[in-house]
């Protein structure tokens, strides 16, 4: 029998586990100020004096997620994703940006 979407079992449910989850609800105080969970910060190995991006997920304006991200793994990713890309730009003869611009 074919389950239906988002049944327990189906491959949405099991991607929805793999991706994220529901840790922990926490409070602001009048300082804007939140305190992670002891849990939290010892299965994150988060350590006093690391540091965090703020990356915030918006949708028709509205901020849905606020998520943090090691600004090591960012600087990795944003590596990742814009090396290949400048490269290409270098290597592309003719082109504004490219290697033979203005031959």
């Amino acid at each position: 029998m074919k389950q239906k979407h988002g049944e327990v079992g189906s491959d949405v449910s099991k991607n929805r586990e793999k991706c994220c989850r529901v840790e922990s609800v926490i409070s602001i105080d009048d300082r804007g100020q939140m305190v992670l969970p002891k849990e939290i910060r010892e299965s994150a190995d988060i350590q006093p004096g690391n540091k965090f991006a703020v990356i915030s997920w918006k949708k028709n304006d509205e901020v849905l997620c606020i998520s943090l991200m090691r600004v090591e793994q960012l600087a990795d990713s944003l590596r990742s994703v814009f090396i290949p890309i400048i490269k290409d730009l270098e290597d592309k003869p003719g082109e504004k940006g490219g290697k033979d611009e203005g031959q």
